[in-house]
């Protein structure tokens, strides 16, 4: 006669099976080979394809100046209300009387001064600003609060973007702190140690809009992970254990 495979028997085979398998968590495990990111005052922000930028100009005339600010209308405070220019999918604006200008991959001072000189012919000593109105920074990972949070001023720093969520867990591996950033529709991965001086160094260290910064799970956490699938798969076969019991006995 073959001998009866029992019920704990069962049980303990599956649970030896599950700790072979560890619940895989770890987001990008695909992505080994970190690239990095190169550029000259990486604090500064380049603007990029679907960026909003307010533009204002401003002189000494108002009159003078007016058809070069886009508006919808007159607010309740007597003031107009302006509007807002999207970077198109060519890198461009549509600027009022100068028509398109080119502002992909160049930071506001660059675009103050492009706009300085095309309005040369029609303002004298025009004031210009620019801001970028979408600047937005994605946490995720061993974080207390993930999310996507947006950004009041023109820099920040991976330190402060991590501050924003609420710092590391315990849990998350401060050597292997991945920023993913776009650069003309291609994605590009740097990693960041922050146990290291050399950190601040990184050309990933002040953040762009849009960045994405991925804190890895450590191998406690990732352990835990895997102990609560094994104790979930335990308990139910402990109740299927349980009720089988009950169904003999009767």
């Amino acid at each position: 006669m073959k001998p009866k495979l029992s019920l704990a028997g069962v049980v303990l085979i599956l649970l030896i099976a599950s700790c072979g398998s560890p619940k895989k968590i770890v987001y990008f495990q695909d992505s080994q080979n970190f690239e990095t990111i190169v550029a000259d005052n990486a604090f500064e922000p380049k603007f990029k394809v679907d960026d909003v930028v307010s533009i204002y100009v401003a002189t000494l005339n108002p009159e003078a100046s007016a058809p070069f600010n886009l508006t919808i209308g007159v607010a309740a405070n007597g003031q107009s209300e302006s509007l807002d220019y999207l970077v198109d999918k060519n890198g461009e604006i549509d600027f009022p009387v100068i028509g398109k200008v080119k502002i992909l991959g160049l930071s506001p001072e660059e675009v103050k001064s492009l706009l300085r000189k095309e309005l040369s012919s029609y303002l004298k000593d025009p004031i210009i600003n620019v801001r970028l109105r979408n600047f937005t920074v994605t946490i995720l990972g061993e974080v207390r609060n993930p999310g996507t949070y947006p950004i009041i001023g023109e820099q920040i720093t991976i330190l402060e973007a991590l501050g924003l969520a609420g710092d590391l867990t315990i849990k998350g591996k401060r050597e292997n702190i991945m920023v993913i950033r776009d650069f003309d529709g291609v994605k590009v991965y740097n990693k960041i140690d922050l146990t290291s001086k050399e950190a601040m160094k990184s050309p990933a260290f002040y953040l762009t809009q849009n960045d994405v910064v991925y804190v890895e799970p450590n191998k406690s956490a990732v352990s835990a992970s895997s102990l609560d699938n094994r104790t979930t798969i335990f308990i139910s076969l402990l109740s299927l254990a349980i009720t089988s019991t009950l169904i003999l006995v009767r």
